[in-house]
């Protein structure tokens, strides 16, 4: 059950540069790209070394089934105790448009972790009118640092 003090279940949605911001100006926020190994190789990955840190890229759903990732909180929380974290610190979910990542939150959110947010929008955005993705809204459109992996 989602703790209560959350009314959406989790701590809320940030648009792509509040993400950016909430990254630049606290060194213990974390973003977790939870698309597919396929989408980090053939879209493109955030690209954070200008803030001297690495992206998190940990799966929600495993390609190709898409079956929910089993071990998805375990691993969530085996990285935030590597960099020696705690429920507190802020992490801030990525996918593709907003649907995974939300849902991430808001697992993270009943495994006890205080600060867990959706970034509104994920990578690429909603489609536009000639039906591609990454020019209207979300981290690329907004224009922050991403790379090709």
């Amino acid at each position: 059950m989602a703790d209560r003090s959350f009314p959406g279940g989790y701590a809320g949605d940030l648009e792509p540069k509040e993400a950016w911001r909430l990254l630049s100006e606290d060194s213990s926020a974390q973003l977790v790209d939870v698309r597919t190994a396929a989408e980090w190789m053939f879209v493109g990955i955030p690209d954070l070394s200008v803030l001297g840190r690495d992206l998190w890229r940990i799966e929600w759903q495993n390609f190709p089934s898409m079956g929910l990732h089993p071990s998805f909180a375990a691993e969530v929380e085996s990285a935030v105790e590597r960099m020696e974290g705690d429920c507190s610190t802020p992490l801030l979910f990525l996918c593709r448009t907003g649907g995974r990542s939300q849902a991430a939150a808001m697992a993270m959110t009943q495994a006890g972790f205080l600060r867990a947010y959706n970034v509104a929008h994920g990578f690429e955005g909603e489609l536009d009118e000639t039906r591609h993705r990454g020019n209207r809204t979300g981290w690329k459109a907004s224009g922050l640092p991403w790379r090709q992996s």
